[in-house]
């Protein structure tokens, strides 16, 4: 963790704007990773990443969260990091704002660990940076874009999917492996499934993996894959999560089926339906970031099917997460210009 920059000048005077959401930002899926050294605060210093995850009662998910923001903060030991929780985990947003301002900072991104721009990123998240700007106007607040639905994430979520279907599993799938309630697999190999050889789990450099499954390396067995989502209310935003089935199957050549936690279709609606159009083999892939209460609900529907772990500490996120951080800084520094 850094300390902030010297002779850091006063924000008082900022306008609200530079203290409010930059949903508008346009990321560019080819940006390097980590931002350059030279992006600097308003006052002069890098400004420090407030990394926002949902929060769960799960013990599981924050500590899912904490591997993922370790991996954040290692990439840029020189940038103030610091993971918050909108819910249910400490520390809360409040409590690490106030870290962060009384350590001297006057400028902090905030990076929603979050897969769809839905309530918690327009409404819950703006609210709490808003009051947390009225405490602290020495303070400038920017929130970033959420991280998904990025490519790069439809990646990772393949290469869990890859992962249960050679039998590879990284240090973030144990996390979740070795608790009661871990993620339950089929044994199947890669031969099984007619795979010549092992994929690795680096989405930041998939030429080693192929940007799609080669065709003389597709599974000879027709598989087909669930991708399970929390699910909302509205019936837009299902729709929109949809899409993310849409781009796995086309990045991979795989039938897939969108179906969601909390609403229809349901887990169990899509194993039938990809069974009822010639899947021999169906798996079911997570579309969360961290395991909870939910993916157990997805377990306890479909236990005849292997489910791929959660996308968690997967090598991507951090090129990701400092992707979102250094346009929401550029697009703080050119309106402040």
């Amino acid at each position: 963790m850094s300390s902030p920059g010297s002779g850091a000048l006063s924000t008082a005077s900022l306008p609200v704007a530079l203290r409010r959401n930059a949903f508008a930002i346009g990321v560019n899926a080819g940006t390097v990773g980590c931002p350059p050294r030279s992006v600097l605060s308003i006052g002069g210093s890098r400004p420090a990443l407030i990394a926002v995850a949902h929060g769960s009662r799960d013990p599981r998910s924050a500590a899912t969260m904490r591997a993922v923001v370790e991996h954040v903060a290692a990439a840029r030991p020189d940038v103030d990091v610091r993971l918050a929780f909108l819910d249910l985990s400490t520390p809360s947003v409040d409590e690490v704002v106030d870290e962060i301002a009384a350590a001297g900072h006057s400028h902090a991104i905030v990076v929603p660990l979050l897969l769809g721009s839905a309530f918690h990123a327009r409404v819950d998240l703006p609210e709490l940076l808003d009051r947390a700007g009225t405490r602290h106007p020495r303070l400038a607040l920017t929130q970033a874009e959420v991280l998904g639905p990025d490519q790069r994430l439809i990646t990772a979520m393949r290469d869990r999917v890859l992962e249960r279907i050679t039998g590879r599993h990284d240090s973030a799938s144990a996390i979740h492996r070795a608790t009661p309630r871990g993620y339950r697999h089929s044994g199947a190999t890669a031969t099984e499934y007619g795979l010549s050889h092992e994929f690795g789990t680096d989405a930041a450099h998939p030429a080693s993996i192929g940007s799609a499954l080669p065709r003389h390396d597709r599974p000879t067995s027709r598989i087909g894959i669930a991708v399970a989502a929390v699910g909302s209310s509205s019936a837009a935003a299902n729709a929109r999560t949809a899409e993310v089935a849409r781009r796995l199957g086309a990045l991979t050549g795989w039938d897939t089926e969108i179906c969601f936690a909390t609403t229809e279709p349901t887990v169990t609606e899509a194993v039938t339906a990809l069974r009822a159009r010639g899947a021999s083999e169906v798996l079911v892939a997570p579309w969360f970031l961290a395991p909870g209460l939910l993916t157990d609900r997805l377990l306890d529907a479909a236990p005849d099917v292997t489910h791929a772990s959660v996308i968690g500490a997967h090598s991507a996120l951090p090129e990701l997460v400092w992707d979102r951080y250094h346009a929401a800084a550029n697009a703080t520094l050119t309106r402040s210009a």
